[in-house]
């Protein structure tokens, strides 16, 4: 996936009128003739980008479950990855929806664009697109300097962190994101991306899918040195039900671990801090061994 802006000129006329266009991740090239002032947010994450792109003062409406920063909780919302409330959005009259692919409907957001309304798609598969998405939001909100020193200062803070973690000792690693069905994910999926840069190994990174189930008897053949989930105190739970195979040689070693929620599950800039957070719980995992 690309980022990129155009300025198209367009010539003939007394004063050259210029576009603001931005290729999204289903590789629409979407043009607004002047930045936009209603914005809405279909998920949790683009609206983290949004006001990382300093335009949260234009964002109107969000999905369940923004709540960060403080004050996207405090705005309308508009339905969440399962339903959307298409009435409720139009109402709003959005001169631009930002959607994610892997959470809102395509048939839904069509209808959207049939209306005439700009709908802007993101897919953040690597940090680099983390960085592209906020400098295309920015473009689109009328805030471009801005977005591109942020999005500069989150690439600068990753190239940091993997000139740090180049040498470091490789662990293998499970990453927990369910329970009930146990799940973890792939490669492909930034969590393990975050892995990769602190010099850990994702146990199950050869899997097919992006977000796959596993058994329990496959974590056991995996033999992890690291166990992770992300969330609440209440959840650690999952990693204490794991104390039940003292042969599991992150079991044996102390190395189950419970990092912040949200740094690492939602591509955003704040991922950079989850993952300065995970290459030094992976630090942690090492003297352990």
């Amino acid at each position: 996936m690309v980022y990129r802006f155009l300025l198209l000129l367009f010539l003939g006329t007394p004063s050259a009128s210029a576009e603001l266009c931005v290729v999204d991740a289903i590789n629409r090239t979407l043009c607004l003739s002047d930045p936009a002032q209603r914005a809405v947010s279909l998920s949790p994450g683009a609206t983290e980008l949004l006001f990382s792109a300093g335009a949260g003062d234009r964002v109107v409406a969000v999905s369940a479950w923004s709540d960060y920063p403080v004050e996207a909780a405090e705005l309308p919302q508009v339905g969440d990855s399962n339903r959307l409330d298409l009435e409720a959005i139009v109402s709003l009259a959005p001169d631009l929806v930002v959607a994610w692919v892997d959470g809102n409907s395509r048939s839904q957001l069509e209808r959207l664009s049939d209306l005439g309304i700009s709908v802007f798609w993101l897919a953040p598969r690597t940090f680099d697109d983390i960085a592209a998405a906020v400098s295309d939001l920015a473009l689109l909100t009328g805030s471009p300097d801005l977005g591109n020193e942020r999005a500069e200062a989150f690439r600068a803070e990753i190239v940091k962190l993997k000139a740090q973690y180049a040498d470091a000792r490789p662990v293998k690693v499970f990453y927990q994101i369910w329970d009930q069905p146990l799940m973890t994910v792939n490669r492909d999926e930034l969590i393990s991306k975050a892995i990769t840069l602190c010099g850990g190994v994702n146990v199950f990174g050869g899997l097919p899918r992006l977000v796959p189930r596993i058994s329990r008897e496959a974590v056991l053949e995996a033999n992890p040195e690291v166990i992770i989930t992300a969330g609440s105190s209440d959840d650690r739970q999952w990693l204490e039900a794991w104390r039940e195979f003292p042969g599991l040689a992150a079991v044996a070693a102390g190395n189950l671990f419970l990092e912040p929620p949200d740094l690492l599950a939602r591509p955003t800039l704040r991922m950079a801090d989850g993952a300065r957070h995970l290459c030094q719980t992976l630090e942690q995992a090492r003297a352990n061994l």
